[in-house]
């Protein structure tokens, strides 16, 4: 009797168990399996807005979380990064940065003055060699790497730069106007690595240790 009870309790458990693992199946779920669609369902309007029409020129990115996207080689980018997050920004005008996209570039420090003057979402990235631009839209991010492109080799100052900016971003949001900038990248995009290492410095660079 007492082993036919002990048989009963321990598959009631083991039951239990089961059904409780069941349950949280959903939950446990890896974002390895999230599609696209799933994981913007919930996001902001702008971001997900974004995110739609990334898809549809596109297609499926190759990383997908619950608040991120990233497609890689697709365009002219090296990678694009769209996340679920609106980053105010007030130039030209007030709007939300969410969609990172860069490509691989030389960066010259004695550039990243002007270049930091000229447009605050551009991104440079010294050592591993890439300039990204960070919008709202994928013209703009066309726009400001051009321009950026402008500044670094000297055909555009910063104030020029931002004018024309400014002009070529109104007279597409009024207009539906869109000059060669705001339509892809008007310069070769390097296909080698651009990355600057650096050197190391003074006498821990070559032992590992500080000379007494």
């Amino acid at each position: 009797m007492k082993l036919t009870l002990v048989l009963v309790l321990a598959t009631g458990v083991a039951a239990a168990a089961g059904a409780a693992a069941q349950s949280k199946a959903p939950e446990a779920k890896s974002q390895g399996s999230l599609s696209a669609d799933q994981a913007i369902a919930g996001w902001k309007a702008t971001p997900q807005d974004v995110a739609k029409k990334m898809i549809a020129k596109y297609g499926q990115p190759q990383e997908i979380t619950a608040n991120r996207l990233i497609w890689h080689n697709n365009g002219p980018w090296k990678y694009s990064e769209l996340v679920n997050e609106e980053i105010p920004h007030d130039f030209p005008v007030p709007h939300k940065d969410m969609l990172y996209q860069a490509v691989s570039y030389k960066v010259d420090p004695d550039e990243a003055d002007e270049l930091l003057q000229y447009d605050g979402s551009i991104i440079l990235e010294r050592t591993k060699g890439e300039i990204a631009a960070r919008c709202d839209k994928e013209e703009a991010n066309f726009l400001a790497i051009n321009l950026a492109d402008d500044v670094a080799k000297g055909r555009r100052s910063v104030d020029d730069s931002r004018k024309f900016y400014a002009e070529s971003m109104m007279a597409m949001m009024k207009e539906n106007k869109k000059n060669e900038y705001l339509q892809g990248l008007k310069f070769q995009v390097a296909k080698t690595d651009q990355g600057d290492r650096d050197k190391p410095f003074g006498p821990v660079a070559t032992t590992g240790r500080d000379k007494k």
